[in-house]
């Protein structure tokens, strides 16, 4: 059974960092682009970065510069590095696989807590 398994989310002052982890079984974990999401409290769930199956990375505007996507795929696994965290990142972050060109279904882990708080 595939799966998708974050990591990492806990509890953080605003200006610390976090680094998640998601994890991925039972799939050829280099043909994935991996995504990460997030989904704060009464909003909508937004994409908060992207690496390609070839190592094109992409982010939102609103994390640009503080966050850094990266993956390892000999340990099918793919990290969003997080710094000077602010309180407005507080979310529910999700893990997702899509295929490369679409060409077959997307996974989602079940998400990990981020909180941001003094």
């Amino acid at each position: 059974q595939v799966q998708l398994v974050e990591s990492g989310g806990g509890l953080v002052q605003p200006g610390g960092s976090l680094r998640l982890s998601c994890a991925a079984s039972k799939i050829i974990f280099s043909i994935y682009n991996m995504n990460w999401y997030r989904q704060a409290p009464g909003k909508q769930r937004e994409l908060v970065a992207v690496i390609h199956s070839g190592g094109y990375t992409n982010y939102a505007d609103s994390v640009k510069g503080r966050f850094t996507i990266s993956r390892e795929n000999a340990k099918n696994t793919v990290y969003l590095q997080m710094s000077s965290l602010k309180v407005d990142d507080t979310a529910v972050y999700y893990c997702n696989a899509e295929p490369a060109y679409s060409l077959g279904q997307s996974y989602w882990g079940q998400g990990t807590q981020v909180t941001v708080s003094s």
